[in-house]
């Protein structure tokens, strides 16, 4: 026990010296994220708002043949402009988000008392237009319900007649579960922070030793391989815990900034999610600092295991994005997956959810089962005697 403390002194000291890999990965990395997923959710927000409270601008073709529907557009806030020569290509290069066209044949079907058809010319692939046409569809929509209710009172019927079914909505969600749609990505968040808090010292005390060749001095000397290998895992688990500390930390504070409120969401980053996200990611922590070892134990110099590190990052990604390309009903044993298991864990408390004691548990205990199994593979090429060759 003595010699892993000295190994993870020896480790913790010698990272400590380098501040350039200090401020990269304990607050470049963990502050960067919050500051960024802060500054593009507050614009995308502000915008679209903004966006709501302005006047739509809308070219309308043929806007002569419907001067009622025109004029009720433009005391809801639509501002009609010309017609341009050519609306397809104008709506594809974003001249404007959506043009309305009004046939020649709109004239004769309103006049009949039949349903009369107008065109909506718009780029579904263009994001930023969504909000204009989901505006201007509404408009429409309710002002064909009220032309239609009218007709029908004039000839002497009530318009509950063509609504024969009323649906009404009783959302079950809450204010913090809605948040878990927009802020889902941030159980991704912590666990790619466990990952590049503890690269840096996982390649250094490894592959950057073996290519100082101080790495075989260390190896000589009268004590275990696996103690060794200890003393830097625990140094490698230290600087990736603070790491996730400092992100739990910063997103709790960036989310105070972000406009929640009139999104109809609720962020609550406290200390029982702290608490309890630190619980489920602890036997990970362990998880991931074995791996990036293994992995960097496979090379021979700082730059290859980089590039090794660098392709096992995308591991993280795997559970994220199949949690939400095929959204599935949480079930007991994907607690005992590692990784899913800390994604489900985290993103249900994000969303205020309950997570039963015995399901942190089996996260907890079959991610520290699969970090052991991990670390007995690692001493066991820590045994071997080419580890500490260079060449």
């Amino acid at each position: 026990m003595k010699s892993a403390l000295t190994v993870f002194w020896k480790e913790v000291r010698e990272n400590l010296r380098d501040r350039r890999t200090i401020i990269n990965t304990l607050l470049t990395g963990p502050l960067f994220a919050p500051l960024v997923f802060v500054l593009i959710i507050n614009t995308a927000v502000t915008r679209e708002i903004e966006k709501a409270d302005k006047p739509l601008p809308l070219p309308v073709i043929g806007a002569e043949r419907a001067p009622n529907l025109v004029d009720a557009l433009k005391q809801h806030g639509v501002e009609i402009k010309p017609a341009p020569d050519d609306p397809e290509r104008a709506v594809r290069d974003t001249d404007a988000d959506v043009v309305l066209r009004i046939p020649a044949s709109y004239v004769e079907a309103w006049n009949k008392g039949e349903s009369a058809q107008v065109e909506l010319i718009y780029d579904q692939s263009q994001r930023d237009a969504q909000g204009s046409v989901g505006r201007l569809r509404a408009l429409l929509e309710n002002y064909g319900q009220r032309t239609g209710a009218l007709r029908l009172v004039a000839r002497g019927l009530s318009p509950d007649v063509i609504r024969p079914l009323v649906v009404a909505d009783r959302d079950q969600s809450t204010a913090q579960s809605r948040s878990g749609t927009m802020f889902g990505m941030l159980p991704y968040f912590f666990i790619l922070g466990v990952f590049v808090g503890g690269m840096a010292l996982a390649i250094d005390t490894t592959a950057g030793e073996r290519e100082r060749q101080s790495l075989e001095p260390l190896l000589v000397n009268p004590v275990s391989r696996s103690k060794i290998l200890a003393g830097k895992l625990a140094a490698t688990c230290v600087f990736a815990l603070t790491t996730l500390l400092i992100s739990i930390v910063a997103f709790s504070i960036a989310g105070q900034f972000l406009p929640t409120e009139k999104l109809g969401m609720s962020l609550e980053i406290g200390p029982r999610f702290a608490v309890l996200t630190l619980l489920a990611m602890l036997p990970l922590v362990l998880l991931l600092a074995t791996l990036q070892t293994l992995a960097a134990a496979f090379a021979k110099s700082f730059r290859e295991a980089q590039t090794y590190l660098s392709l096992l990052m995308f591991v993280p990604v795997i559970p994220t994005l199949m949690l939400s390309m095929f959204p599935l009903k949480t079930q007991t044993w994907m607690y005992a997956v590692p990784l899913m298991g800390q994604q489900i864990a985290v993103t249900r408390l994000l969303r205020g959810d309950a997570v039963a004691p015995r399901e942190l548990a089996l996260c907890f205990v079959c991610t520290a089962v699969a970090a052991l199994l991990v670390f007995a593979f690692t001493a066991r090429i820590y045994r071997s005697e080419r580890l500490a060759i260079s060449a």
